[in-house]
């Protein structure tokens, strides 16, 4: 009954920053959740749930030694989880930034995009015919400039005949990924980082690896022609899809480019808009 009337007297208290206090912790834990599921980390929460729930039941059993053990381990509790959800923590940081202050490397001219992704396309269908082997990277939110700095710098108009010619076997560059960047080719020759997920099939290669790897820590959208079988494979935020043919390719390209032009207005240009106002209003 005492803890009904705490309840009631908690609700009867509330105005309007509480309501706003409590939405934003639930948005945060849903975008957390979101990101978490269907990674280890899924797991470890269950345990740490798990653990958390055995702390009221040792308390009300009596189970002192439960209660002792849990309780001490709750103090340097915050310091594990920080060092267990590394990965998953540096993913919700940066897909908040991308989702509020995003710094827009995109394309926003609908007729340049899709004058590129065919050029894309072109060169990626001709390279899988040859089934000679290639990674590219069609960098979005996310900078890449770390990666890009580990190649050699291009800046260079995306054509059809230059990436087929980066990526000819046995020249200098053919062997790392080529960054694109809005209309242009950054650099070529470049490290990515590779995945760290154990289960995916041992028959993927290196290329395959690195480009799982990129899409787990950007948003970047990794373009993988096999060497062996010619097979062109997509990896975007963490996951791979394969077998891709021409025409399928080029519509889920533009598809997913052409939706950062009609999204909507981030946080930041929304302060910037409301701070023009201000200073047209004070003058």
């Amino acid at each position: 009954m005492e803890t009904l009337n705490t309840i009631l007297n908690t609700v009867r208290n509330m105005n309007i920053s509480s309501v706003i206090d409590i939405l934003i912790v639930a948005y945060l834990i849903y975008r957390a959740y979101k990101l978490i599921i269907e990674t280890r980390a899924e797991l470890l929460l269950r345990g740490i749930v798990l653990i958390l729930l055995l702390i009221p039941i040792s308390y009300i059993f009596n189970l002192t030694m439960v209660y002792t053990i849990i309780s001490k381990t709750i103090t340097i509790g915050v310091l594990t989880l920080v060092i267990i959800f590394q990965p998953e923590i540096r993913r919700i940081l940066e897909h908040l930034g991308r989702s509020a202050f995003s710094d827009r490397r995109v394309l926003r001219d609908a007729d340049i995009l899709t004058k590129v992704v065919n050029e894309i396309v072109e060169a990626v269908d001709n390279l899988s015919e040859s089934k000679t082997g290639a990674l590219i990277v069609i960098e979005q939110d996310t900078g890449l400039g770390d990666i890009s700095e580990t190649g050699t710098k291009i800046d260079a108009v995306v054509s059809t005949a230059l990436l087929e010619n980066i990526f000819v076997p046995n020249t200098p560059l053919h062997d790392g990924a080529t960054i694109i960047r809005g209309d242009r080719i950054s650099s070529s020759g470049c490290v990515l980082p590779l995945t760290t997920n154990k289960d995916i099939s041992k028959s993927l290669g290196t290329r395959h690896r690195a480009a799982l790897g990129l899409s787990e820590v950007s948003d970047a959208l990794v373009l993988i022609v096999s060497e062996e079988t010619g097979t062109i494979s997509l990896a975007l935020n963490g996951k791979l899809v394969r077998n891709y043919d021409k025409e399928r390719l080029q519509k889920i390209l533009v598809k997913i480019l052409t939706s950062k032009i009609e999204k909507k207005i981030t946080w930041k240009e929304k302060i910037e808009s409301w701070l023009s106002k201000k200073d047209r209003i004070s003058s």
